[in-house]
């Protein structure tokens, strides 16, 4: 079955992203996987130091927190060269690509380096390869944050659900089957499905209305993915998370159904988002006030 072939059953429809927003997983993958294999594959070890404090900041304390991880690589690769950390041969093409590229996953990643002589294809498609190993081998101590599967439960009842991430379908079908996450879902849509915002404009083609559908997430791309199809955003903010979902049960979801989740409301959510990721961003910048701005 196709990733848009689930048998629609509601005319209302849930989003939601997977790291940093249902899972608290966002961190330790980061900090442990992403930033580490990337130092490594790309040898940058002599700036082992400032490359970590450079990965997380674009990754986790900024306003793209939460970006594709392709994205996010070209963005570090960029920085290190821009501080003479290193010299990155083929950036510009691997960078053009995360900017054309109708999907950024491995296997998109594998044709384009199948035809192109170009070493930082090469090494980026090696590091994705070594992130999802290292990512696969760490202890299954992931959890949903506080009151998701809860929500989830209850929102399944009288909406569809789909898992919308930028994350790799083994890690996301693995961490949401686990703790029974999926079940709730008509559709898991990973990075191989598309990105977020071609996912929502496909649901869009199922027959669901802009004003009823809802995407969830914790990051400044869930809300411009979209914005970009004309739907609605609901933040899970960073800090918060089990609060946010708590109040996405309990307010906003009855107004998506209601049909008051309006303009003045999503504004209202858009301030609140926007001051608590602030807050995020100076605390971890003043924190390592040796890290240049991005």
């Amino acid at each position: 079955m196709g990733y848009f072939d689930f048998q629609k059953k509601s005319d209302c429809i849930v989003c939601i992203d997977s790291d940093g927003c249902a899972m608290d997983t966002m961190e330790v993958k980061h900090r442990t996987c992403f930033g580490p294999q990337w130092i490594k594959t790309f040898g940058l070890t002599e700036h082992e130091a400032e490359c970590m404090e450079l990965w997380l900041s674009i990754n986790l304390y900024s306003i793209t927190r939460g970006i594709n991880r392709f994205k996010g690589l070209a963005l570090a690769l960029a920085e290190v060269e821009k501080r003479g950390l290193g010299n990155i041969e083929g950036l510009a093409e691997y960078e053009a690509w995360t900017k054309e590229a109708k999907e950024l996953s491995n296997p998109a990643l594998l044709a384009v380096t199948q035809k192109s002589d170009n070493p930082c294809f090469e090494k980026a498609l090696l590091w994705s390869i070594r992130t999802n190993r290292a990512i696969h081998a760490l202890p299954a101590e992931d959890r949903p944050f506080p009151n998701v599967k809860s929500a989830m439960d209850a929102m399944a009842k009288q909406a569809d659900l789909a898992a919308v991430s930028s994350a790799n379908r083994e890690a996301v079908e693995a961490e949401w089957g686990r703790h029974h996450l999926a079940e709730d879902c008509s559709t898991l849509l990973t990075q191989e499905a598309g990105t977020k915002a071609f996912c929502i404009g496909e649901l869009r083609k199922m027959g669901y209305e802009p004003g009823r559908i809802l995407m969830v997430g914790d990051a400044p791309g869930d809300r411009d993915a979209a914005e970009k199809n004309g739907v609605r955003f609901y933040p899970i903010l960073v800090g918060h998370e089990g609060e946010s979902w708590k109040r996405l049960l309990e307010e906003a979801f009855p107004k998506l159904l209601a049909g008051s989740f309006d303009a003045k409301y999503q504004k209202e959510l858009n301030q609140a988002f926007e001051q608590n990721l602030g807050a995020v961003s100076y605390t971890h910048l003043r924190a390592h006030e040796t890290l240049s701005d991005l």
